[in-house]
């Protein structure tokens, strides 16, 4: 990084310290609309989140929102997981926001952005998006914690969070997503058992479960006569590789018309000091000098 990149005077670095500020210049972290959500609220839902590790926000989008999107995704929905996994009766989209930008309300909603704001660093990021579609006959998922894949011990604080998005009424029957309240919190050798507590995240359409990324958790058997349609969206630490990269899976031109908060989260955005800097710069002036 040098004086010709750099517009303004240039600052003398003399500590350490002086390194945990952005050094990419001009463009700051911004205030995200979680900001808007009732502190009671946002109190009552950490709440949950620090006693059993997930949270059923309800409603918080209309019928109709579901409706479109649906219509949005059924055509994108062509082909099952490639392994037991993934589900080979469920249907998964990856690089949602370059094929419909319907899910975006979904990603940045203020509700959940009110949450990863105090789990995480400022600039925390997208590290997930996807639709998944369990198909009638879906066995049970292995249950996993999502950020186990990150080399760190438990217990530990989350390194990310994620949400499952109902479209389809999430039902004893169709495949709701099964969650271990209280596993958040365990050790590196805990796992789950037939004898500990697991619930159906049981939910209505528009609705999402909200749970950090140290849960256990799994889709469950699907034994109705229905597919069960839902968008997950994961989210991690600022200064953690994502799961999708984004910025290269997603075209510029999306980038510039997304929101503030989501554009940020795809990664146009600095972890001090520089941390996804591009060209010693802020990376959003890609999207300003294309």
């Amino acid at each position: 990084m040098n004086a010709d990149h750099l517009s303004g005077e240039i600052r003398t670095i003399t500590d350490v310290d002086d390194l945990s500020t952005d050094l990419a210049r001009r463009h700051r972290a911004t205030t995200s609309s979680g900001a808007t959500v009732d502190q009671a609220v946002v109190g009552a839902d950490m709440a949950a989140l620090a006693r059993d590790g997930y949270v059923i926000l309800k409603d918080l989008i209309t019928p109709q929102d579901c409706e479109r999107i649906r219509a949005a995704v059924t055509p994108l929905l062509d082909h099952t997981g490639r392994n037991t996994f993934e589900g080979t009766r469920t249907q998964r989209v990856y690089s949602v926001l370059d094929k419909t930008r319907v899910c975006d309300p979904l990603i940045d909603h203020p509700r959940v952005l009110a949450l990863l704001d105090r789990l995480f660093l400022p600039n925390y990021l997208l590290s997930q998006l996807q639709v998944i579609n369990l198909l009638p006959g879906e066995r049970a998922q292995l249950q996993h914690a999502d950020d186990g894949f990150y080399p760190i011990p438990r217990p530990r604080a989350p390194l990310s969070a994620a949400t499952i998005w109902a479209i389809d009424p999430f039902t004893d029957t169709n495949g709701a997503t099964v969650v271990v309240p209280g596993s958040h919190s365990w050790g590196e050798d805990r796992r789950p058992t037939p004898s500990d507590t697991h619930i159906k995240a049981e939910m209505p359409p528009g609705s999402c479960v909200f749970f950090v990324g140290t849960l256990w958790h799994g889709g469950g058997d699907n034994d109705s006569p229905s597919s069960r349609l839902a968008v997950t969206a994961q989210y991690c630490e600022p200064w953690l590789r994502t799961q999708e990269a984004f910025t290269m899976s997603t075209s510029r031109d999306t980038a510039r018309a997304v929101s503030e908060d989501l554009r940020r989260m795809l990664g146009y955005s600095v972890h001090p000091p520089f941390i996804g800097a591009v060209d010693g710069l802020h990376p959003k002036r890609l999207l300003e000098n294309d």
